[in-house]
């Protein structure tokens, strides 16, 4: 079927994505995806295919593990300033003041306990892992919402590709009629013979555009099953999207674009995370000339062997020390060191977060002058596309009237449906750059809640 429009359409790439906020819910896909047959009879949305590919996805997952993982390393260093307990045994042989390879008396039970109070390195490197969780969680939203992105446009892209396949098909008869009527023309003597080497040509690259889409057709449908988790013998029909909506964006200023783009980077915000985290090693290596201040216990149940009884003249099997061990650093030529390595990690950190600040506004205003061109060159299409349809029109007219034949009427169909699919080739360009404006100002994964 041929889709015509009869007036230029107002329409937007992000209002195909808000169209799809509809209340329907995504068991459709969930069913394609899980039936036992794999079919259905039902059309996938790009509402439905965001959240399947927002649930299944592999890199959402990986993501949230690394999350964990920077919240045990956090969980880690946190340990050190609570309750430990260790127990344990031992013996050993001993000639001359009997003990153990440690140090301590032979016992045949012992329990220490230990907990920092004040250790301002270790705390650094709390404060310091904390923030690298922070930023692990930030990780999460940025692959979600990569997910999102490649989702929308392997869709939108996939709709737009079946689209202009349609209309090639359509191309491809028209150009066998005009072959067919050159044809004649030539053996009545009344075209030339390369005339109709002309419409071959033509004819072969309608061919080669036909056989590039339809790869890309099953190149895009793989990755939207991949990105879902629909299985290849589920049926994947897409909709066209058409209904126009207000763009959310449309009363934003460029100024305010940017800023948002400022405000939702995740990137921004990981580089920031960093630069915090470097700050907490620097004051902590700087505290590290203070002392450290620690609580310790001990329980034990001493042993006589090797005459330990006879060093001392009582003795008591069962034994608790407690209070608080203050450790002084006079030299430690590692502190130093550590404080001029945080020093340079810092400024690393903040020149790095300073770059990364200037790329995403450089990119948020690159982003809207591509959107702005996309939008101008859409409208030339739809105006392109608009006076093919009025051409056709009064082809057909004055082929009713006998003013003109059916080759050109042919023509004028031929002309109609090239136009047709540049301007769903501009359409599409427009379309994937609202996907990504919306990516960068964080309004992306708000259109599909």
């Amino acid at each position: 079927m041929t889709l015509r429009f009869s007036h230029p359409v107002p329409y937007r790439a992000v209002c195909v994505l808000a169209a799809c906020l509809s209340s329907a819910g995504i068991a459709c896909a969930q069913n394609a995806a899980n039936s036992s047959g794999g079919a259905s009879t039902g059309t996938l949305t790009l509402k439905q295919a965001v959240a399947l590919a927002v649930q299944n996805s592999s890199d959402v997952k990986v993501a949230r593990m690394e999350y964990n993982v920077a919240v045990g390393e956090a969980n880690v260093d946190r340990a050190s300033f609570r309750p430990n307990l260790y127990t344990g045994s031992g013996a050993a042989y001993t000639n001359g003041f009997p003990g153990t390879p440690g140090g301590g008396p032979p016992a045949l039970f012992q329990l220490d306990y230990t907990q920092s109070i004040f250790n301002p390195e270790v705390k650094s490197q709390q404060h310091a892992a904390e923030e690298r969780a922070r930023s692990a969680k930030l990780e999460i939203d940025r692959v979600q919402n990569d997910v999102i992105a490649r989702t929308a446009n392997a869709y939108l892209e996939l709709a737009e590709v079946r689209h202009s396949l349609e209309l090639l098909g359509t191309e491809q008869a028209s150009e066998d009629k005009i072959i067919q009527n050159t044809h004649d023309r030539v053996l009545a003597n009344q075209e030339l013979p390369i005339e109709e080497t002309k419409d071959q040509l033509s004819l072969a690259q309608v061919h080669e555009r036909l056989v590039k889409l339809e790869g890309r057709e099953d190149t895009l449908a793989q990755q939207l099953r991949d990105l879902t988790g629909l299985s290849d013998t589920a049926p994947l029909d897409v909709e066209q999207q058409d209904q126009a909506l207000s763009n959310v964006l449309a009363q934003e200023s460029d100024n305010q674009i940017v800023s948002l783009a400022m405000q939702s980077s995740e990137s921004l915000a990981e580089a920031e995370k960093d630069r915090l985290a470097k700050q907490d090693l620097l004051h902590g290596a700087h505290l590290s000339y203070l002392p450290t201040v620690d609580l310790v216990g001990q329980y034990s149940v001493l042993s006589k062997i090797n005459n330990y009884d006879d060093y001392y003249k009582s003795f008591q099997r069962n034994n608790i020390n407690a209070g608080v061990q203050i450790t002084i650093p006079l030299f430690a030529a590692k502190t130093s060191a550590n404080v001029a390595l945080a020093k340079s990690q810092l400024a690393a950190s903040e020149a790095t977060l300073e770059n990364k600040r200037q790329q995403v506004r450089a990119d948020a205003k690159q982003q809207q002058q591509d959107l702005r061109e996309l939008d101008a060159a859409r409208e030339v299409a739809n105006w392109a596309l608009k006076y093919a349809q009025q051409n056709l029109d009064l082809a057909q007219t004055r082929l009713q009237q006998g003013q003109a034949t059916l080759g050109d009427v042919e023509q004028a169909q031929l002309d109609e449906s090239e136009r047709f699919v540049e301007f769903l080739d501009a359409d599409f360009a427009d379309q994937k750059a609202q996907v990504g404006l919306l990516q960068s100002t964080g309004q992306l994964a708000k259109v599909f809640q």
